[in-house]
């Protein structure tokens, strides 16, 4: 009889595996996620280090990413990745950079640099990486997940201002937009919540806005506080840790999905400029990977464009700043 139970346990464990792997399976990567010939990439620089006040002792790996049509006489959007590693990982779900070469050059956003932030660790801390984004060996449970202004400090008044020592970055916060996954996407949220006077946008991929350190708070709090100037666009999967434990017990304060919902919700209450899309995917980047070239675009929809006829600079591809002053090219007849 034991033998039969475990044989059992052991055929529906593999039924829920193969399941999620379908689920999952579901979002792929299209083409505006990946290299494009003919498309200018841009420089990845760094990785820089960041010394942080706020949690002493430690300090952030950030990368920036240079668009080929940066030029540093026009001031530049922003746009800043939590979890900067698994953001910018070449072979991963995500790939923003390949992202923000696409749609740059499509004039589909603004020129943009795009830094990718790792969280805070100490000298001894490992680096995280894509398949340990850190919850065990850095800052990051502390960091992302408590629904303060201890990172939205560490963003904009250390992050910042070391970016403006070398980049021409727009002052305007709608310019400048930030977002995250699971915790990251919490952490983004709290940046702008905490922040409206320097950022205005947020992209947020399975937010972990649950009660690990008291994140389910915030539908809460947009209900109860005067409606702010920020635009949002959240992604989750309808099987994303749905807060039921070992047990079978339930608590509805560690449901993902629910989470995300409720904040939604109170944020389309108090009339807020949010978007978002619910899958059917599990804890991960999948889908949040596969629609990021349409959150970017709903994200950044406003940015100026010229209707006149005869612009033909408007009505031309992106180039490289150095190409700028080039004529377009005429096709031929």
């Amino acid at each position: 009889m034991k033998r039969e139970i475990l044989g059992t346990l052991a055929i529906l464990f593999a039924g829920t595996q193969a399941l999620a792997q379908n689920l999952d399976g579901f979002y792929k990567l299209g083409p505006d996620s990946l290299q494009q010939e003919g498309v200018p990439h841009g420089k990845m620089v760094g990785p820089h280090t960041l010394p942080c006040n706020v949690y002493p002792g430690t300090a952030h790996t950030f990368w920036v990413y240079v668009p080929a049509q940066y030029d540093s006489s026009e001031p530049a959007s922003l746009m800043v990745f939590n979890d900067g590693q698994a953001f910018k990982n070449e072979t991963g779900d995500i790939r923003a950079q390949n992202v923000i070469d696409n749609l740059i050059h499509r004039r589909e956003i603004p020129v943009m640099i795009a830094v990718f932030i790792n969280p805070g660790k100490t000298p001894e801390q490992p680096e995280p990486s894509p398949r340990e984004w850190g919850d065990r060996s850095t800052n990051r449970p502390t960091e992302y997940n408590t629904p303060d202004d201890k990172y939205a400090t560490i963003i904009c008044d250390e992050l910042l201002p070391a970016l403006n020592r070398d980049y021409n970055i727009s002052a305007n916060p709608e310019q400048r937009g930030i977002g995250g996954a699971s915790s990251g996407a919490i952490a983004a949220f709290s940046v702008a919540w905490e922040r409206p006077d320097q950022f205005r946008k947020v992209l947020s991929i399975v937010g972990s806005f649950v009660n690990l350190r008291g994140g389910d708070v915030y539908p809460e709090r947009v209900l109860a506080s005067e409606k702010k100037p920020i635009r949002l666009f959240f992604q989750d999967g309808r099987n994303d840790n749905r807060g039921v434990g070992r047990r079978g017990e339930y608590d509805p304060r560690r449901d993902w999905f629910l989470q995300n919902v409720r904040l939604v919700d109170a944020l389309t209450k108090k009339d807020y400029d949010v978007n978002y899309v619910w899958g059917i995917g599990l804890h991960g980047t999948k889908q949040g990977g596969a629609i990021l070239p349409d959150m970017m675009r709903w994200l950044w929809r406003d940015h100026p464009a010229s209707v006149e006829v005869r612009d033909e600079v408007e009505r031309a591809l992106n180039r490289p700043a150095a190409q700028a002053d080039e004529p377009p090219k005429q096709e031929d007849k």
